[in-house]
């Protein structure tokens, strides 16, 4: 049995996808899975998976409804116990598949519906903008996604078994509403190692990604009405002083 699958949704992807392969190729195990789940490009992308078909288990190109809706058909076929998404324009760290196949070894790991590390937010040079990820505990998700969800694991069994896949009416954070389902009963554990870097620029760190976490609080009625209000304001000034800072 795979131990990690990797799924990753592609649509029109050439220019990163490739990066993003040999980042997983140079680390991956018998005990690792590659996903591609592509919505139908017409850029190249194809060419490129072809090419290292080497490290692609399985993969699939046709039209779906964005991002989570590929992600779940990942899910559908993925053999692994734990599955991680990475995005065609985020990169594998050295090391990281070694340091979660390490931990997971744990007789314990499979105990938790939910693993995050450190993340590396980065601007187009690679230069380091942010450390993101400070794991999933009700205290902090209850106000926010505090996990960092690039290339974090996913238990197929006690998390998608059992709450269900994406739910497709979210765009961008759909992630986050996931793991809300389980609330304070949510089994995580947070890996104190940078596995992951991603680029500036997605769809997960902007005003409509705000407005959507915000939806997802109400939902799931995991603050008060009143500091839901409190903690969309917070966001969205953070957001805007953020986007004036200078590079670190």
């Amino acid at each position: 049995m795979k131990k990690i699958s990797i799924v990753t949704a592609t649509y029109n992807a050439a220019s990163h996808l490739e990066s993003l392969i040999l980042s997983i190729g140079a680390q991956k195990t018998d005990e690792v899975e590659f996903i591609i789940i592509d919505g139908g490009s017409t850029d190249g992308t194809i060419d490129i998976i072809k090419r290292h078909n080497v490290y692609v288990d399985y993969w699939i190109s046709e039209r779906d409804k964005g991002i989570y809706d590929a992600w779940n058909k990942g899910i559908a076929v993925a053999k692994g116990q734990w599955i991680m998404f990475l995005g065609a324009d985020d990169s594998l760290l050295p090391d990281a598949l070694s340091n979660f196949l390490k931990f997971l070894s744990s007789e314990n790991s499979s105990s938790y519906d939910y693993i995050s590390a450190h993340n590396h937010f980065v601007n187009s040079e690679g230069v380091v903008l942010k450390l993101l990820g400070k794991g999933a505990e009700w205290k902090l998700m209850r106000r926010m996604n505090s996990a960092a969800h690039v290339g974090s694991l996913h238990n197929k069994q006690t998390l998608f078994e059992t709450v269900g896949y994406y739910n497709l009416e979210y765009k961008i954070c759909a992630d986050y509403e996931l793991l809300l389902r389980k609330g304070p009963n949510l089994r995580s554990y947070f890996l104190p190692k940078v596995i992951a870097k991603m680029e500036v620029g997605g769809m997960s760190f902007s005003l409509k990604a705000i407005k959507e976490t915000y939806r997802i609080r109400k939902q799931h009625k995991t603050v008060p009405t009143l500091f839901n209000l409190f903690l969309f304001f917070r966001d969205y000034m953070g957001y805007t002083l953020f986007k004036l800072r200078k590079p670190i």
